[in-house]
This record gives C-alpha cells, structure tokens and sequence, in this order.
C-alpha cells in the first residue's frame, strides 16, 4: 500500500511503529502474557481498606489516553469493560532515555493499541478505582484509528452507527458500540440454556450432514454446488428433519441438533440466508405434549439468561410465562379475516384471496394460498406467545393427518411478535400415507413451486422399516435470539450477517500511466488527487493538477522535484 493512500492518522502509527521498532521494541511479540485479573472484577472486588494492595496483571485494549506533566492516565478496555490505568513516569521510567519513557511519554502508543499491565490497585482522589502500573508491555500496534466518540452536551455520540457498516466490520462495533458484545454473550447463554434442558431430560446432540444429495425436509429454495471427485450435484442443507427422524427410526428416544442451515432465498430484518435452527424428535410423544414442552423451555431459557420471563421488544412487552393461547388456523383466519376457508376447495381460495387482497399466481396450490391468507391477514397481529394449531393437510407434507379431521394436521407453529418462531408436528410415520404427500409435492414441482419438496427415497425406505410414534420441533435460534436481546433485525443477532460485497473501486496499473508518458514516481500521486482511470485526466487542467501534485509532494514529504506547467502539458497531451 502506497503512503499516498493513508489517512494522515495511519501514517503517523506506522510511523510510531518504526520508532518502536528502532527502541528495540517488538510492536507484535510472541511471548506469552499471564493475566490474572478482569476489569469488572477488580472494581467489584476491591476493598479500600485491605491490609495489603493487591497485585494484578491484566491486558486489554487502550480506549483513552490523556498526558498530565509526570503522569499518564490510560483507559484499559478488556473483554468484560474498562478500567483506569495510572502510569507515573517516575515510577514506571525514571530514566527518560529509557524505551519505555519513549513510549508512554512521548506518545509512540496510540487509542487501539494492546498493552499489558502489571501493577496495585487503589483508589484515586477522584474516587476512581484504577491499577498503579509497575510494568507496560506492548502487546499489538493498531495501525488503523477506531472510530471517533464525541460527547456533546452531555450526550455520546458515536461515531460507528451506520448498520452496513457495523455489520460488515463487526470487529471494530464490538469494539466501540457499548451493549454489541451483550448480545453474542446473551446468544451463547440461549443455546447452553436450551441445551442443559434437553440433555437434563436424556436427549442426546447429533450431527446431520451439510451437504445433501437430496434438500429435503422443508420448503425451500436450496443452494446448490457440486462435488467434483463423486462429480453429482449436492445442496447446502435447508433442515435437517429427514436426518433426525431417521435416528428415531434407528432406536434412538430423543434426537436434538442446531443446525446451520442455507436458503436460497430472500433477505430482510427476519430473514438471512444462512441461520441457525435446533430440531429435536421425541419418540412416543404428540403436539399436544410438544407445546407443554416449549413452554417450559422458553419459559427456563428467559429465566436464565434475563432473570424474568418478560422482555421489551420495540413498544411491546413480550411475556414468555407458560401457558401460551391456542388458536386452530382456521378460526385464526376467520377470526381475522370473517372468512371461514374450512372445506374450501383452490379455486374458492383463490376468491377468497382476491377478495381479501392477498397476491397470488398460478403455481400455488391450496397449502401455499392458505399460507399467504395467514401471513398477510393473521401472522403479525399475534404479539404475545400463541400456538396456532391444525393446519389443512396441503400445507404439510411431514406432517401426520390429524385424529379427528383427515383434513387438517396434528401441528402448531408458535408466533411471537407477529413473527413464527417455532414449527412442530405430531410426525408422519405411515410411510405410504408419506410417498403420497411427496408425490403431490412433486406435482406443485412440475407447476412451477421451486419450493415445493423433492422426493426421498431413502427417508420412505427408513420409515418402512418402522417409525414409532413422535414429536418433533425445529425452533429459529436467531429469532429467539433477537427476542430474548429485544432486537428488531436478525443482523444484530448474527455476528456476521451475509452483505453484497464491498464496491471495487477501479484504478488503472501504474504500466497505464507511464506508457502515456507519465513518470512512475508521480503515478501514486497523480491516483490520491482522484485521478484513478488515465482516462480521468483527458479534460483537466494542467495547471490544477501541477498545484495538486505540488500540495501532495510538500504534505507528504515525497522528495520529489515539483513538476512544471510544460511537463503536466505533455502528460495531458500525449493522453488526449
């Protein structure tokens, strides 16, 4: 990277690094360094009047700086906050030819930089509980700036906002934005607390595959890629449904997974490309018992990770206390809608859609419009916790018909916040009632529906062998994530959200500029005044960009000899 290319502030930390370098100083050590102490837990464990001082050694990343005649004050930030570091230069470097004399006081060390500290804590006049440092060691030189904080009147603005940015760059949001870390924290404390609740009740964690010869499991578009040494085609994994059920037929009770999985589909502030969803399967059990058991979990999971079962999400207050309201889809529809779809055949439902003013096309069949009626007219008025239960048979394919209506299924999807969060079924384990269901989804494959499930073999091949009777829930992690943290878009909860790729800014080679005739030295130049295409400089005035190359030369100390009028003439020339 050319020196042209540096903001002013880069240039002087790499400037500070040779000087370090030129100390004896190794800006990036590879030794190891013992820490002994956090942050939070010095202050909170601090005593003012301990018979003995205590010694810490802690490392961390410097967020403030300010010189004071003989004394440095640093805030340290490590990964549980911040905590004041005092620096007397007396103490630390009384020798001011000392390296780290040089360091500290003459400000060769930068905002963003890692030290280490080895010191006694005490409390200053001001009241502040900080670390007196015996010992500095450079750890790592930052050699780009973090974003600015400004506080004005009394309100931190900062200077890391834009979500694009924060998302693309998690890295540096982690660093800067106070309440970021929380979440992922928050995040890990949802999964340990799901997974203590099963493995407490005997369920084992499993691993399905990734790669699939077959997307099966849900209805989805998939991504599709191709394993050159078995040269067929694979798809990245939509659920993992089929896999775990035929655990269940292998003997297992109960089955669990979180499972990564890809769709190939849209994105949104619920929807990303790549989530994270946990399935579990309990042999000998129904719905009805699904939902008494994902009550109790989301109820446990909320009392864990927040101390209460109540969160704020936006303007809502969501309550995660069992039990939860159930309503059927049918009366959910006609509750919202005054329309009763039971018993209406396609043709019938495609009125009701136009007279509702839902879209529709020609590739849906009855289960898709269906869906489209709920998720336009029902789906987002439902805020606290509620089971929507017996969905018509077209909309599920996996799903066992239901005990008292052939015509619906035995199945709920949880909604919270106007969004699903949970889908589970009282499973399909007739395995000619199945290949029937899957050859109707064939049939909406053949129409057109991309999302329409492909046919297994090998799961009917499982399931003649026999499955017991079985529950099954796949719950959405990241959305559960955003509920628990009070989040509105699923980018918050992922550490790193899928994004279009950052823009390419196209600059000509250096060979482009000198066959115009223009010297190599001045190319680097000539591209920070904006001139990145040679093409770039057919209509501009020699004049203007002689000043330019001037101003670049003196601010940047290049040592080059300034060019004249007549030699930027040419340049222009031989391009035009």
């Amino acid at each position: 990277m050319s020196i042209l290319e540096l903001s002013e502030q880069e240039i002087v930390r790499r400037n500070s690094l040779e000087e370090m370098r030129q100390l004896g100083i190794d800006p990036y050590p590879a030794a190891l360094y013992e820490t002994n102490a956090y942050s939070q837990e010095i202050k909170q464990n601090f005593v003012d009047d301990a018979p003995e001082k205590r010694q810490v050694s802690i490392a961390g990343r410097i967020m403030g700086r300010r010189i004071m005649g003989k004394a440095s004050f640093v805030e340290l930030q490590d990964s549980e906050g911040r905590i004041q570091v005092y620096i007397s230069r007396d103490d630390l470097c009384p020798d001011e030819n000392k390296d780290l004399y040089n360091v500290v006081f003459k400000k060769l060390l930068d905002i963003g930089d890692f030290i280490g500290i080895t010191g006694y804590v005490f409390r200053t006049q001001m009241g502040e509980i900080s670390i007196h440092a015996e010992s500095l060691t450079v750890l790592s030189k930052s050699l780009r700036p973090l974003p600015v904080v400004k506080v004005k009147d009394g309100v931190t603005y900062d200077g890391f906002t834009d979500p694009e940015q924060r998302y693309r760059q998690r890295y540096v949001d982690l660093v800067v934005n106070e309440g970021t870390k929380d979440i992922f924290v928050k995040r890990t404390k949802v999964f340990n607390s799901m997974r203590n609740f099963f493995n407490e009740k005997g369920y084992l964690e499993v691993d399905t595959p990734v790669l699939q010869s077959i997307p099966g499991g849900a209805s989805a578009r998939p991504f599709i890629t191709h394993h050159n040494a078995l040269d067929i085609p694979l798809y990245l994994r939509i659920a993992n449904e089929l896999y775990l059920k035929r655990l269940i037929v292998g003997g297992f009770d109960g089955v669990y997974e979180f499972s990564r999985n890809f769709r190939n589909e849209g994105m949104d502030r619920t929807h990303n490309p790549e989530f994270t969803v946990m399935e579990i399967y309990v042999a000998y059990k129904d719905y009805n018992w699904m939902m008494e058991f994902t009550e109790q979990m989301l109820e446990k999971i909320s009392l864990d990770v927040l101390g209460t079962t109540e969160v704020k999400v936006g303007d809502n207050i969501i309550d995660f206390k069992a039990p939860y309201k159930r309503v059927t889809m049918i009366d959910a529809i006609k509750e919202k809608t005054g329309v009763d779809i039971a018993g209406m055949d396609e043709n019938q439902l495609r009125e009701v859609c136009k007279q509702l003013g839902v879209e529709q096309d020609e590739t849906m069949g009855k289960g898709k419009l269906i869906d489209e009626i709920f998720g336009e007219k029902c789906e987002g008025t439902y805020i606290q916790p509620t089971f929507i239960t017996d969905y018509p048979i077209e909309m599920s394919p996996l799903c066992k018909r239901h005990r008292n209506n052939p015509d619906l299924t035995e199945r709920f999807e949880l909604m919270v916040n106007g969004k699903e969060l949970a889908n589970a079924y009282s499973e399909l384990n007739d395995p000619i009632d199945q290949r029937g269901r899957f050859e109707e989804q064939l049939k909406l494959s053949e129409k057109g529906d991309d999302e329409a499930m492909f046919i297994d073999q090998d799961f009917l091949r499982a399931l003649e062998y026999g499955m017991p009777p079985t529950s099954g829930m796949g719950i959405g992690m990241d959305r559960l994530v955003m509920l628990i943290t009070g989040q509105l878009s699923i980018q918050e909860v992922l550490m790193f959200p899928q994004m279009r790729p950052e823009k390419v800014v196209k600059r000509d080679s250096v060979s482009k500029y000198t066959e115009a005739g223009i010297p190599e030295e001045w190319v680097s130049a000539i591209q920070k005044a904006g001139y990145l295409l040679v093409e770039n400089l057919k209509e501009v005035n020699p004049n203007k960009l002689r000043q330019e190359l001037c101003e670049l030369n003196k601010k940047h100390k290049l040592g080059l000899t300034n060019p004249k009028d007549e030699e930027v003439q040419s340049w222009i020339g031989k391009i035009n």
